[in-house]
């Protein structure tokens, strides 16, 4: 898109045009978008073909995108997930106010499970998102709006948020990459940072191209942010063909005291893409990182978070039952719990780290299941919905207490057709040698050419 506009063979307007017709010819069967800003969309698609033809070149410009529904966006509310009046914010976050310093048109926001929480789309304020691969399953949450809405074709690309797993798992579960940057890579401004250091905005595509080209026009810090990485290019990381690398497969699941175990066709589509990477040139050996005692240190930050969120919600009455028993057990632990559990990190970075003494890269499923069925959580209590969502969702959450960064590829497909992801695995600033590696795995599995036959338009 952003090479047809910048050689004239399409408008901004054409192309934003056509997306704001798919997002209505979508909606009602996968629900995908919270807000729609065909008015405003419109405008700026006009904005972008005017400075198109006065000569300005952009990476983005004139390219319709959407951003979730955690994102503040000028003149529109900020709801995540939740149900309730929300007044419109009034200046863009900093990811979008950089989006639209490239010259990308914001079509809309996408869903979110409520304040981020789980691995599905599903809320009373707004229905269901469904998965366009199959839409009784969902798409993953929390980023699930955006998954289907980059899936189905309704966008080329759109920003996520990743807390512990929120881009990778609904980029697992319908075809798509999805990257989890390095904490602060991209700002989360107006949050200095996000539950505590948990969660970071992320990028989901169709190829690992526009992944990289989304990711280095949404990133860099707003002047307050507290995680300020070196800067990186990911679009020329992409074009690079990595070197031979020794790869860990890992299925090992971190303790959570909880039960889980892996689906056959999961485990099954991870060894075949580890046999891909042999075939390409690079050294696969079974090795898992020592995860110890993680899992304590993500609840206090993840509880905390929540905790945070509820205060701001203007009608917490209309809130899930299991939100204000997330936020009840965040006062509970948001003191000395919390203090603990930041000051843990280092160490958990060095105990989990080791593993990259000897090896680049750490290869797992992103998810031990395909995707859920839509309804498959609904109704359940909260320690009973903890166990589910940790059954189906083991891997992905680690990246995030660490802050290194992650991506998903798409690993094929169950018997009946849902989508199934891996995750390639970093540590500190690893983006670069991730997405030469992602797109090496794509030259060899044409990923981007699968479409689910009830998504596209195209």
């Amino acid at each position: 898109m952003a090479a047809a506009l910048a050689e004239g063979a399409l408008s901004s307007r054409q192309l934003t045009e056509r997306a704001l017709r798919r997002i209505e010819a979508a909606q009602p069967r996968l629900n995908a978008f919270r807000t729609v800003r065909t008015e405003a969309a419109l405008a700026e698609a006009e904005a972008a073909d005017r400075r198109l033809a006065a000569g300005e070149r952009l990476p983005l410009l004139g390219v319709p995108l959407a951003v979730k529904d955690d994102m503040d966006v000028a003149g529109e509310s900020t709801a995540f997930g939740c149900a309730g009046a929300f007044v419109p914010k009034t200046a863009d976050s900093e990811a979008v106010r950089r989006l639209r310093a490239a010259g990308a048109v914001i079509v809309g926001k996408t869903h979110t499970a409520e304040l981020g929480q789980w691995p599905f789309t599903e809320s009373e304020a707004f229905g269901a998102t469904r998965n366009p691969w199959n839409p009784d399953h969902t798409p993953g949450g929390s980023s699930g709006g955006s998954a289907a809405a980059v899936a189905a074709g309704l966008v080329p690309a759109a920003l996520g948020s990743d807390g512990a797993g929120s881009v990778r798992i609904p980029a697992a579960w319908t075809h798509l990459i999805g990257v989890k940057p390095q904490r602060g890579r991209i700002s989360t401004w107006p949050e200095p940072e996000s539950f505590h250091g948990l969660t970071v905005n992320g990028v989901l595509a169709r190829t690992v191209a526009d992944a990289a080209l989304l990711l280095d026009a949404a990133s860099g810090p707003h002047p307050d942010d507290l995680h300020r990485p070196a800067r990186i290019s990911a679009g020329e990381a992409a074009r690079r063909t990595p070197r031979r690398l020794r790869i860990a497969l890992s299925f090992a699941m971190p303790f959570t005291a909880t039960p889980k175990s892996l689906d056959p066709e999961v485990r099954s589509a991870v060894e075949r893409l580890a046999g891909l990477l042999e075939s390409l040139g690079h050294e696969v050996v079974p090795e898992d990182p020592r995860y110890g005692p993680i899992g304590l240190t993500f609840v206090p930050r993840a509880t905390s978070g929540v905790r945070d969120w509820v205060s701001r919600v203007p009608d917490p009455g209309l809130l899930d039952p299991r939100t204000h028993e997330t936020a009840r057990t965040g006062r509970l632990l948001g003191g000395l719990p919390l203090r603990i559990s930041r000051r843990a990190e280092a160490g958990l970075r060095w105990r989990v780290g080791e593993v990259f003494g000897r090896f680049d890269v750490v290869l797992t499923p992103t998810t031990a299941t395909p995707p859920l069925r839509i309804g498959a959580l609904a109704g359940l209590g909260s320690l009973a919905t903890d166990r589910s969502m940790i059954a189906a969702c083991p891997y992905a959450w680690t990246w995030n207490v660490l802050g290194w960064p992650g991506v998903n590829v798409p690993a094929g497909f169950t018997t009946s057709g849902l989508p199934l992801g891996a995750q390639l695995l970093g540590p500190a600033d690893s983006e670069p040698l991730l997405l030469g590696l992602a797109a090496q795995l794509e030259a060899a599995e044409a990923w981007s050419t699968n479409w689910p036959a009830a998504g596209s338009s195209t």
